[in-house]
């Protein structure tokens, strides 16, 4: 990237020395940019009977009939494809952050997604145009965009799972949603035995869904174009307790470095930063969408965001709570376990079964329902529960 980005910016006071004007529009030069991104942490062979359970945030799961790695967009296509040609159950899997599956396994073919590699093109005046592999690594695409000063996703730091999984997801933290600069999706359709790519307005984003999660088995991301404005700030802090650990206003913004590791920090004393050693990170993040109902249903006391169709978001961790699940519940000598840290994490201990962890969450779910009227929906997708 051009180091004459910024030079001639004079620098204002604001967090960490940075400029509320500090955006990079010294060139309009177009710029194509490569990267492999690729991902250098191990993944097992292809084969038969492989466990599943490594494969997932959860850490829990039987095998797989047949596994495959994909790591190359022919080769997942192609796989798919033959799959459903003869009529094989084909189970498409990203970073296993947001997926609970079955005790049994899955009797078919399980394809990783492990595809690599980005391009862009990037200008002062045009911001930067890229088209990731849904096999590169969120997180790692975070750093990237970062590190050249490309402003957006850096409130979304630390969250597991594959860039071709965020669409359908629409996964969103800390008061930004991957809706807010995707620009198109290329996706394979296993109905119509075709490419389709999305532009935005088709993809029927809303609150942690899409027409993909609409239709799980039907479409397989195969890259994310997205768009992003050149800067070394981030976007507005919309989200209060990210914006006063930050020091600054509601909607004011501060460097995206400085929001990348403080979004870190949160994330990690809730549980919510992969670690291998903690299990309250043993989980698929947060297990239940906040419910968006009627403002006459929202509880006394509880948290209650109005939302553009008039209805309002209350917080699902709160109704867990005070429906008498605390931190650390379980059933018994059961080790599935609500998080230590965090209710809406629901974690495995060490030696957890699926079962377990599907038998906590409806204990969750009954007890909310019957101390609220309130009906809790499950973020991860069940299969074989």
């Amino acid at each position: 990237m051009s180091e004459t980005w910024g030079a001639s910016i004079e620098a204002l006071t604001g967090i960490d020395g940075d400029s509320p004007d500090a955006e990079l529009v010294d060139s309009c030069d177009l710029e194509h940019v490569e990267s492999s991104i690729a991902d250098d942490r191990p993944l097992p062979s292809s084969g038969d009977g492989v466990p599943l359970a490594g494969l997932t945030t959860l850490r829990v799961g039987g095998p797989a009939a047949h596994l495959v790695v994909a790591r190359t967009t022919d080769e997942l296509v192609s796989t798919v494809r033959d799959c459903d040609h003869r009529g094989e159950p084909c189970l498409v899997l990203g970073g296993g952050s947001n997926i609970l599956i079955g005790d049994q396994g899955f009797d078919g073919t399980v394809v990783r997604v492990a595809t690599s590699g980005m391009t862009a093109e990037v200008s002062g005046c045009g911001g930067a145009l890229a088209t990731i592999a849904s096999g590169v690594v969120w997180d790692d695409f975070v750093q990237h965009c970062i590190a050249a000063q490309w402003r957006g996703p850096e409130a979304l730091s630390g969250i597991p799972g594959l860039v071709g999984s965020t669409p359908i997801q629409n996964v969103g933290a800390y008061g930004v949603e991957v809706s807010e600069f995707a620009a198109r999706v290329r996706t394979w359709d296993r109905v119509k035995d075709e490419q389709h790519t999305f532009v935005a307005s088709e993809c029927g984003f809303a609150y942690r869904t899409s027409r993909f999660k609409a239709e799980p088995d039907r479409y397989v991301v195969l890259d994310v174009t997205m768009q992003f404005l050149l800067g070394n700030l981030s976007l507005p802090i919309r989200y209060a307790e990210l914006a006063r650990r930050l020091g600054v206003e509601p909607n004011g913004r501060a460097l995206a470095s400085t929001v990348r590791r403080t979004v870190l920090e949160i994330r990690g004393s809730k549980g919510m930063v992969l670690d291998p050693g903690d299990h309250d990170t043993w989980s698929a993040g947060s297990f239940f969408t906040n419910p968006i109902i009627t403002g006459d249903r929202v509880p006394d006391g509880a948290p209650a965001f109005p939302q553009p169709d008039g209805r309002v978001k209350t917080s699902a961790a709160w109704l867990i709570d005070h429906a008498g699940f605390g931190r650390g519940f379980r059933i018994g000598e059961s080790r599935a376990a609500l998080s230590t840290k965090h209710v809406l994490a629901l974690t495995n201990r060490g030696g957890a079964s699926a079962a377990q962890i599907a038998d906590l969450a409806r204990t969750v779910i009954d007890g909310v329902q019957r101390a609220y009227g309130i009906a809790l929906v499950p973020e991860p997708r069940c299969v074989g529960i």
